[in-house]
């Protein structure tokens, strides 16, 4: 997109490029090309131990996303709260869970995918009972491998698997990070929030060093943006200023349609199709397509 702007030096209207609320051109990413086969899946960890950033907001709606693009799409709910569950409107109690999986190998993963009212996004619910699996697991050999091993089962089925983390740097998320190709980290534009991210990045590169050398940070996203206010354009030009292009060009922003998506237990982008929040986690869909992160 070009915006004409008057010289007054020589009184020619000039083009530039219309910059995004990252300081960079706008742009509309390509249309993902149609898949011709499936699998292995791409696992991607939304990571953030600050709680109420939009990890599970994100995981659903770019789930959904991907799916509506002919993904085959493996949501595995990673906090004992279960939000991601309750969002896609799935059974939680009196059902097998990713707790399950984690303390049986003789359980079968297949066993615990729940569907959705969405065409190609599966996922694996959560309950409180995941709050002691922690604990259980302490004295387990390899115990930072556990989810690696339980998705390595199902890797073939999904082109891509996302993990919505629990807020916290905790033994259950070094096993999600142990597990994953890619790391998302949805950042809130509010200047509490932005001084986490250092600690996570340096989590992430211990767990590169020691469990998981394929791991790769896939891009910060911007989330809660809201132009009006100084503070959050001041946090995401501070952000790009400190991680540069591993931001990503898609920022979400501030929104009262996701809290009512997540009262219908529907992602955004079936709840409210036409609105901007729908219309930016597609562009996301389609950026991390364009940069290699999802096939």
């Amino acid at each position: 997109m070009t915006q004409h702007q008057h010289d007054p030096a020589d009184g020619i209207a000039s083009l530039e490029p219309e910059l995004g609320p990252t300081g960079r051109p706008l742009r509309d990413f390509p249309e993902p090309a149609v898949l011709k086969a499936h699998g292995p899946a791409r696992i991607i960890a939304l990571c953030n131990q600050k709680g109420g950033v939009g990890k599970t907001t994100t995981t659903i709606n770019l789930g959904a996303t991907l799916a509506d693009y002919g993904r085959r799409v493996l949501a595995i709910d990673f906090d004992p709260q279960g939000a991601l569950s309750a969002g896609l409107g799935v059974q939680t109690h009196d059902v097998p869970t990713i707790y399950d999986l984690l303390l049986s190998r003789q359980l079968d993963p297949r066993d615990v995918i729940q569907s959705t009212g969405v065409a190609n996004l599966d996922v694996i619910p959560a309950n409180i009972d995941l709050s002691a699996a922690e604990v259980h697991l302490v004295t387990e050999v390899a115990r930072e491998q556990i989810l690696a091993g339980v998705l390595r089962r199902v890797a073939p089925d999904y082109d891509v698997i996302l993990i919505d983390c629990q807020p916290s740097l905790g033994l259950l998320t070094v096993n999600a990070l142990t597990a994953s190709h890619g790391v998302v980290i949805p950042l809130e534009c509010e200047f509490f929030a932005l001084r986490g991210v250092a600690l996570l990045i340096e989590t992430i590169d211990k767990v590169r060093d020691r469990l998981n050398p394929a791991i790769q940070l896939d891009g910060i996203l911007a989330t809660m943006y809201d132009a009006r206010t100084l503070h959050s354009r001041e946090v995401l030009e501070r952000v790009v200023d400190a991680f540069s292009d591993k931001v990503l060009e898609t920022v979400i922003t501030r929104t009262v349609k996701f809290p009512d998506a997540t009262v219908a237990a529907t992602p955004i982008t079936e709840f409210a199709p036409e609105h901007q929040a729908s219309k930016a986690y597609r562009q996301l869909a389609r950026e991390l397509v364009f940069r290699g992160a999802v096939a």
